[in-house]
């Protein structure tokens, strides 16, 4: 039932051969040039760069999230993030969106990252930290991000 493939096996020299000799543009049917592979991954990374704007303000914050215990035991880690979402509204002074006029505006934006969230889901939804260490920054656009604090 499990269908085979004929899979050519080059030599790992052989490989880089090949790899070696590509020609820096390539031609396409049209006749239309592109870039190499590796020039388009060179380019892409300034990109990231960009990501990484002026942080205006930067702030240390000790976030309390033991009123997410209030709540039955399958909402508690939820709740623990909606909490710091709050925390980190009120005390950076971000400005949340009030009426549909002001959509056409690009707002500051609140992210939280990937190391808060899982060190909140950690022991699972009925048990989040009671409070967790936070380093809270805000760029020139007025986007704030919450990371992890490191502990030194």
């Amino acid at each position: 039932m499990a269908q085979e493939t004929n899979v050519k096996q080059i030599p790992k020299d052989e490989e880089t051969e090949e790899l070696a000799n590509l020609p820096e543009e390539l031609e396409t049917e049209e006749g239309v040039k592109e870039q190499a592979p590796e020039e388009a991954v060179q380019e892409a990374k300034p990109k990231k760069k960009k990501k990484d704007e002026e942080i205006v303000e930067e702030r240390f914050y000790t976030i309390p999230l033991s009123k997410a215990l209030v709540r039955p035991p399958k909402k508690r880690a939820p709740r623990a993030m909606q909490l710091i979402k709050i925390f980190v509204t009120k005390h950076m002074k971000l400005t949340i969106k009030v009426s549909e006029e002001e959509e056409e505006e690009e707002l500051p934006q609140l992210v939280i990252s990937k190391e808060v969230n899982e060190k909140v889901w950690d022991r699972g939804i009925e048990k989040p930290p009671r409070k967790i260490k936070t380093r809270v920054t805000k760029d020139k656009d007025g986007n704030v991000t919450v990371y992890l604090a490191e502990t030194q």
